[in-house]
């Protein structure tokens, strides 16, 4: 061969040059003037290399296959999230089919249509969210049949149903050639992948052979997404059994437990206080005992910061129902009797209460009713009794006073210590619950209480009067009893000395109301002389003002102050010099102020008749400037 061998067509094959250069060794072979016989050796020998050449290229093609197919099953085996496998597929198509645009369509049964899973290459919005119409277009065509389909010429094409919204997206993205394969699950086409170009082109076998290799790897990324869906809500499922199982019956055993707690308390004569610890153990939370009121009871301190805006109206609900109530973080139960309304059960807790807590405290407030019956008809029984003892205290008789010591010991009470003699006045209709928060306070501190003509009277065990009759106030304003007046006196020892106290104590209340103290408490000690020569009718305020109104007048005109003046006077001994060293001002100021006080009292105020008078209403002015508010 002149100067041209077959070992040309070998290094073309290593260089992997393009088919065009296989021609130059039979080119300069005809330039250097070969023979026909060698011409035709060269034209197989570059046929060869040809087929060699395609072989390879095929080769290496079909290992690129391979490998994206190797590359999607372990997607698959890894467990990736569907999307992210759908994306790659569809990418792995287009770069595999060497096509400018590849997509994946599913069928919506919810919709009766085809929407955009996946795009790749696409660049027009529009495109992107398509949906068609199932059977319509080269996907319906796919998707009836279940067979793939390729068009070189989209828009020329008559083997589909051309639709307008169809084809304006094509036109949009500009496909010219497609090719589509249906995903198929068991017998039934769920969607179609697809691979185009923006130009014309003829798909061949191995690209839809591979195309459909794809696709079915997408369909059992979207199977395997379907059963992973499945299989989590079916855990859900279970777990959501099993929790609610638990749950149930942890509710169940709490209940019981808390049922057995309610019956021991009923059992050992327990309180209320047992009854609420037995929720607050059961429910958590904090738990207030109000009365038919919504006002929290005497024997719940420290609660009232746990009640909702209106415990009333929140108890009305729940007695009209029969449940308990939700206001907010609250939950009330009623207390009752038949119809009658003794209370109720105040539950605060963030957390929302289950049927099964809600049942808890209902049955909490049937276990308070009981309790409130039995002490109630226990507690009628013993008020009987210490009132009618009481009443033979007042009545002054001690003809068996050993008796009466005895009947007292049996209530808790001890006559023979120092006792402290309350009166109460209070308005008629708040006379029950008055007398009803007094006879509490006295049999927890060892007392008597009772009425005796038309007060409420408490005898108190250790405690001086003026704190005794602040005690009983307190405690009967704070159980709305309205506006009380205590007067205290004592101390009593013995049942002989019961009866001159309660005189006592009555004329001191007697004597606050006279003074314009009405809802405070004083002593008989505390008002001295005062409450022997006040009473009932007696108009202080009247009198003050016939005596003192010149001077109080003058004093609240000119912003001065002659009574203290007066005052400082008497005190003095009615000596100027030691009322000035008092006030200190000069001697000569106060004999001013005096000459003042005579020309607006008289020349006779100072007698000794006029100057008590003067002395008795600024002594009663005082003590009426005290009252509070």
């Amino acid at each position: 061969m002149h100067g041209v061998s077959a070992a040309e067509f070998f290094e073309l094959l290593l260089e992997d040059a393009a088919a065009i250069e296989y021609e130059r060794p039979l080119v300069r072979a005809r330039a250097a003037g070969a023979e026909g016989g060698e011409l035709a050796e060269l034209e197989r020998v570059k046929l060869l290399a040809l087929q060699v050449r395609e072989a390879f290229a095929a080769r290496r093609r079909r290992e690129s296959e391979l490998s994206a197919l190797f590359d999607t099953a372990n997607d698959l085996a890894a467990l990736r999230g569907v999307d992210s496998v759908l994306t790659a597929i569809v990418r792995r198509a287009r770069q595999l089919l060497g096509t400018d645009v590849s997509y994946l369509t599913l069928h919506d049964a919810a919709a009766g249509d085809t929407y955009m899973r996946v795009t790749d290459g696409s660049v027009s919005a529009r495109f992107q969210s398509l949906r068609l119409q199932m059977g319509a277009g080269l996907g319906g065509l796919v998707a009836q049949t279940a067979a793939p389909y390729a068009t070189a010429s989209y828009f020329t094409d008559a083997r589909f149903r051309h639709t307008d919204e169809i084809n304006d997206g094509v036109h949009d993205e500009g496909l010219v050639a497609i090719l589509g394969v249906p995903l198929i699950r068991g017998s039934q086409v769920i969607g179609v992948l697809f691979a185009a170009d923006r130009t014309e082109r003829t798909f061949d076998r191995s690209e839809v052979s591979l195309l459909g290799s794809l696709a079915a790897h997408a369909a059992i990324a979207l199977d395997n997404a379907r059963l992973l869906e499945e299989t989590r809500a079916a855990l859900d499922e279970l777990s959501t059994a099993s929790r609610e199982l638990r749950a149930h019956s942890a509710s169940v055993e709490r209940a019981a437990g808390a049922h057995d707690r309610f019956i021991d308390v009923v059992l050992r004569g327990g309180g209320v206080e047992d009854v609420a610890a037995a929720v607050t153990e059961a429910l958590g939370g904090c738990i207030t005992v109000v009365d038919e009121g919504g006002r929290v009871t005497p024997t719940d301190t420290g609660a009232v910061a746990e009640l909702p805006p209106d415990p009333a109206a929140a108890l009305t609900r729940a007695r009209s129902t029969g449940r308990t109530v939700r206001d907010g973080s609250w939950w009330t139960a009623a207390v009752t009797v038949d119809s009658e309304l003794l209370g109720g059960l105040v539950l605060h807790r963030d957390d929302e209460l289950s049927d099964s807590e809600q049942r808890i405290l209902e049955r909490a407030a049937l276990v308070t009713a009981l309790l409130l019956l039995i002490r109630r008809t226990a507690g009628e029984a013993e008020n009987r009794v210490r009132g009618e003892l009481l009443e033979e205290l007042l009545s002054g008789s001690t003809r068996d006073p050993d008796g009466l010591r005895e009947r007292a010991r049996r209530l808790g009470a001890d006559l023979d210590r120092p006792h402290a003699v309350v009166v109460v006045r209070v308005e008629p209709r708040c006379r029950p619950r008055a007398l009803a928060a007094a006879t509490h306070l006295a049999a927890t501190r060892g007392g008597l209480a009772g009425t005796h003509e038309g007060s409420v009277v408490v005898c108190l065990p250790d405690l001086t009067p003026d704190a005794a009759a602040a005690t009983v106030r307190r405690d009967l304003s704070n159980a709305g009893a309205g506006a009380v007046t205590a007067g205290g006196a004592g101390p009593a020892r013995g049942p002989g000395a019961v009866a001159a106290a309660h005189a006592e104590a009555a004329r001191c209340a007697a004597t606050l109301v006279a003074l314009g103290r009405a809802g405070t408490s004083g002593s008989a000690e505390e008002l001295g002389f005062f409450g022997l020569l006040l009473g009932e009718g007696r108009n202080v305020r009247g009198f003050v003002e016939a005596t003192l109104a010149p001077v109080l007048e003058y004093d609240a005109r000119r912003g001065t102050d002659l009574q203290a003046t007066l005052q400082a006077f008497f005190d003095a001994g009615n000596s100027p010099a030691r009322a000035a060293e008092v006030l200190r001002v000069h001697v000569n100021t106060v004999t001013q102020r005096l000459d003042r006080v005579a020309r607006l009292l008289g020349r006779d105020w100072s007698s000794p008749a006029r100057a008590l008078e003067v002395q008795l209403a600024l002594r009663l002015h005082r003590l009426t400037d005290e009252v509070p508010g």
